[in-house]
């Protein structure tokens, strides 16, 4: 999947700041043959599992998790940033490189009986990922596993997520 799915990432180099290498997906989302082999790379390792519901954070975890939970047949339930849920809502803040953020779900979205697939775009330090679990496991449902499009190994990430299966399709 490598091979085939990297020329649609393009670097941007020193955005949002001085250093930082910027993986943009908008390539891959201009292109419908390369975003249908995405989705279906994502979702093979669960097409005949448990899972109940897929979540995707605010706002590139949505394009990829909404996409996800329609091959899947599954809901999609929507992770947003504060007050942009209208009805009652569970909400968890948590740190990042330079500040902190805050995640909100429905406080109906999910039940004990759900298994949850999180999706997002990126695991990068993991701090959001870590963070939609958290989130999930507030309601008292079960995260079944994580997947990514790009996982950018040398910020280790996955270490935030060692309790968790992870599923990413590039690796830098």
């Amino acid at each position: 999947m490598q091979d085939i799915l990297s020329p649609y990432i393009r670097d941007i180099v020193d955005f949002p700041k001085a250093g930082i290498v910027f993986k943009d997906i908008t390539p891959l989302l201009k292109n419908p043959k390369a975003m249908q082999l995405t989705i279906e790379a994502l979702v093979k390792p669960f097409l005949n599992s448990d899972i109940t519901a897929v979540v995707g954070m605010e706002a590139r975890g949505f394009i990829f998790g909404s996409l996800v939970a329609q091959a899947l047949e599954l809901p999609f339930v929507p992770l947003r940033k504060p007050n942009k849920l209208p009805a009652e809502t569970k909400s968890i803040s948590y740190d990042l490189e330079y500040g902190t953020a805050s995640l909100d779900i429905h406080s109906d979205a999910l039940n004990s009986s759900d298994k949850v697939l999180v999706i997002d775009d990126l695991l990068a330090t993991g701090g959001t990922a870590k963070a939609s679990c958290e989130l999930v496991e507030m309601l008292g449902a079960n995260v079944a596993a994580l997947a990514f499009v790009i996982e950018l190994d040398f910020l280790s990430g996955r270490e935030q997520l060692k309790n968790y299966t992870i599923h990413s399709l590039l690796h830098y």
